[in-house]
């Protein structure tokens, strides 16, 4: 198979940029400054994040549905990806620059625009990432890529608000959320315009025929997909654990009020060089593998989080670079190429390219171990007292607390997911055997066999 064209990677990466740029302050900084400056409580924060995602949830097998039943003359996914832009940028708008007075309904209402929106744009796109092609390498490729420019997407929304720091003194959260907001605002029309006038229809698009429930029953029945789905699940939930806990710590733990984005700047570069290097890995001794070593690396820093106390900023920079490298692969490079793997087996057992409709309930499980994630965070410091108002002034009950949930909870998660995916049955080759059979299909299906 002809590899895809490096100028077809750029132009359908760049719309995962300014994505990342923004949502990473949403799960970061924003639960943080709206407890810590807007004055809602951390369990009321937590409430409402479950209450968005619940709501959230139910979007996600509509839109894959609706996407694999779309026709247009632009195609079946290139007109949502377009569609999803203008009320994500207003969601981002209300959420970064909240009116005064702004409480636990302006943080419900507006995070459900941005939710929903990314429901719109993120399944299509996705499922367009899986059709561009159907050879094994090829699509560690496009997950590479698409990966690297989420990862420089997260690595500028930390690397501006921490050049504001060093070389002006301006910090804090509202400081991160204003910079971030504003370029992300300016990307966004930009690079999503670029993606959709450039990137070329799906080469291995097929009718989409079977209904909800069979195939609901096919997919259930798809043993790979639900030993990946579940390793994915489970591995999300523990770094849903983590992320929303990060700025807290940061500033409670180390005392660092303000340089959080210079530690996620570290994070964000050994990530990028993490999704080279676990590019590489996959293709040296297969996905699945190359995960689980991810796996096992995060698993192992992890815990030496708890190990940080009051001054130790720098001593939190190996830590970073660990996990930071293995989350380069871990998060979603390894586990998207893999997605893309498992969707052929359904199409050879369906008859149907069902890709959105996957990516869907992919999009439904990742966002479920963000709510459940996200939840045992925030509320489990309000079961340990921790008062965000107070900050490092908390008792030593609440600051271990916060400091056991961040650092070595997590670790509990990514370890069993790493078990879940161990011998996971679709390798290189075993996906050749797959697309061998449905090119034989699809050969004596055509006009002219």
């Amino acid at each position: 198979m002809t590899p895809l064209k490096k100028s077809t990677l750029f132009y359908y990466s760049l719309a995962d940029l300014p994505i990342a740029m923004s949502l990473f302050p949403v799960m970061v900084f924003i639960p943080r400054f709206y407890a810590h400056d807007l004055g809602i409580s951390v369990a009321m924060i937590g409430s409402v994040m479950l209450a968005q995602r619940v709501i959230d949830l139910l979007a996600d097998p509509l839109m894959g549905l609706v996407s694999d039943r779309t026709r247009s003359r632009f195609g079946r996914r290139r007109p949502w990806v377009a569609l999803s832009a203008l009320p994500m940028m207003l969601g981002i708008y209300q959420l970064f620059f909240p009116p005064e007075g702004a409480g636990p309904w302006h943080l419900f209402s507006w995070g459900l625009v941005l939710g929903l929106s990314l429901t719109m744009m993120l399944i299509p796109y996705y499922a367009w990432g899986a059709e561009l092609s159907s050879d094994y390498h090829e699509r560690s490729r496009v997950s590479g890529a698409r990966a690297m420019a989420g990862v420089a997407g997260s690595l500028a929304a930390q690397v501006a608000p921490a050049a504001a720091l060093i070389l002006f003194g301006i910090g804090g959260d509202r400081t991160v959320l204003t910079i971030v907001g504003v370029t992300a605002l300016v990307l966004i029309p930009i690079c999503v315009a670029i993606t959709v006038a450039k990137t070329p229809d799906a080469t291995t698009t097929v009718a989409t025929h079977v209904p909800l429930l069979p195939g609901l029953r096919l997919m259930f029945r798809n043993k790979p997909f639900l030993r990946l789905v579940s390793a994915f699940a489970i591995g999300s939930i523990g770094l849903s654990i983590s992320t929303p806990l990060y700025a807290f710590f940061v500033a409670d733990v180390l005392g660092a009020k303000q340089e959080a984005t210079i530690m996620l700047t570290f994070f964000y570069l050994s990530s990028l060089a993490g999704v080279a290097f676990w590019l590489r890995a996959a293709n040296w001794f297969g996905k699945h593998r190359a995960y689980v070593a991810a796996f096992a690396v995060i698993t192992l820093a992890h815990p030496f989080y708890f190990l940080l106390g009051d001054g130790d900023l720098w001593w939190m920079l190996p830590v970073t670079v660990a996990t930071g490298f293995a989350a380069g692969g871990f998060s979603q490079l390894l586990p998207n190429a893999m997605k893309a793997d498992v969707i052929d087996l359904d199409t050879l057992e369906s008859g149907d390219n069902r890709a959105a409709f996957f990516f869907s309930v992919w999009s439904f499980v990742q966002k479920l171990a963000g709510t459940i994630g996200g939840s045992l965070a925030l509320f489990g410091l309000g079961l340990f007292s921790y008062d965000a108002a107070l900050g490092s002034g908390n008792d030593a009950h609440a600051m271990f607390g916060l400091r056991f949930l961040f650092s070595t909870l997590p670790s509990f998660f990514f370890i069993t997911g790493a078990l879940i995916v161990w011998n996971y049955p679709i390798t290189e080759a075993r996906q050749r055997e797959i697309r061998a059979e449905l090119e034989q299909r699809a050969a004596a299906a055509s006009p002219s066999a």
